[in-house]
């Protein structure tokens, strides 16, 4: 099963009716996809009670892909929260306890960093988190290519299916040894996942520049491109039993387009079984027009 899905659900304006309130997005979202990345859980870890609402809110087999806490992953700048690592898990784990009770959590997503490279110390690292994750589904996201050299590549797979590691394979610029190749492999028997972040070389290695969330993901993918990545689809779906394709290219809004795209290329329907290319309509949308007809309130009965 191939599940096509975008990297959070907030800021996918195209998805969205003009005036949907927040609070009714990811509704919405759940039309037009079966699964989405959960990107605020990287920035903080979440409240378990925003997943029970999170997962109360979605169909039954819609699923969370959830990015792992930034220090987890070695990102964070500045002071911890936590007063260790065991503290740090246990918060996380627990946080996205109700989407794992519920069978919508797909993967949490261990994402490291450019300057995560491929030596002693980190496997060491990598072997202490899976621990850690116990009972969990982890995916593995790379972002220094030295993982990948010809001398190590087969070896950081190996390393990965041994330790339960779900790859996540990138679509993304080469743009030095902070970006990796696409190695279309599957280290999981169940699960692999694809994260398509564009190819805007030129914005990649943006990230400390005010307004990188505009031009590090901005790549609108041609046909072209999809139709090849559909092909490479059909092939890594004969060694793994699941794939999220998660589109990460939306500092131009090009996400949801390109998403829905690649499921008409695929032959893939909406969770409620229509084109999905075609319009969603909101259920209820002709009821603010109405009413402000009457200056927002209807007429005595």
């Amino acid at each position: 099963m191939i599940e096509v899905g975008l990297a959070g659900w907030g800021d996918q304006d195209a998805l969205y009716p003009d005036g949907l309130k927040a609070k009714d997005k990811l509704r919405t979202y759940a039309r037009h996809f079966p699964v989405v990345e959960v990107d605020s859980s990287f920035y903080a870890v979440q409240p378990p009670e925003r997943f029970a609402r999170w997962t109360e809110e979605t169909p039954p087999k819609f699923s969370f892909v959830v990015k792992a806490y930034q220090e987890m992953t070695g990102h964070l700048r500045g002071k911890s929260y936590y007063k260790d690592a065991e503290e740090m898990y246990a918060a996380f784990r627990a946080s996205v306890e109700p989407a794992r009770a519920a069978g919508k959590l797909r993967a949490a997503l261990f994402q490291y960093p450019p300057w995560f490279d491929c030596n002693r110390e980190n496997v060491k690292l990598l072997r202490e988190t899976r621990a850690r994750m116990e009972g969990l589904p982890c995916a593995l996201e790379f972002r220094h290519q030295s993982w990948f050299a010809p001398e190590w590549r087969d070896k950081t797979l190996a390393f990965m299916a041994d330790e339960g590691w779900i790859h996540s394979v990138c679509d993304e610029p080469q743009a030095g040894a902070g970006s990796v190749p696409t190695v279309l492999a599957a280290t999981h028997p169940e699960l692999t996942i694809v994260r398509m972040h564009g190819r805007n070389a030129a914005g990649w290695h943006q990230s400390s520049a005010p307004n990188w969330r505009e031009v590090r993901y901005l790549y609108r993918y041609s046909d072209e491109e999809l139709a090849e990545w559909r092909d490479r689809l059909l092939v890594l779906q004969r060694d793994t039993r699941d794939i999220c394709v998660v589109f990460n290219n939306n500092s131009g809004g090009d996400a949801a387009p390109n998403a829905k795209r690649l499921m008409a290329m695929l032959g893939l329907k909406t969770p409620e079984g229509g084109d999905p290319e075609a319009p969603v309509e909101t259920p209820g949308d002709a009821g603010p027009e109405q009413l402000d007809l009457f200056g927002g309130e209807l007429p005595p009965e």
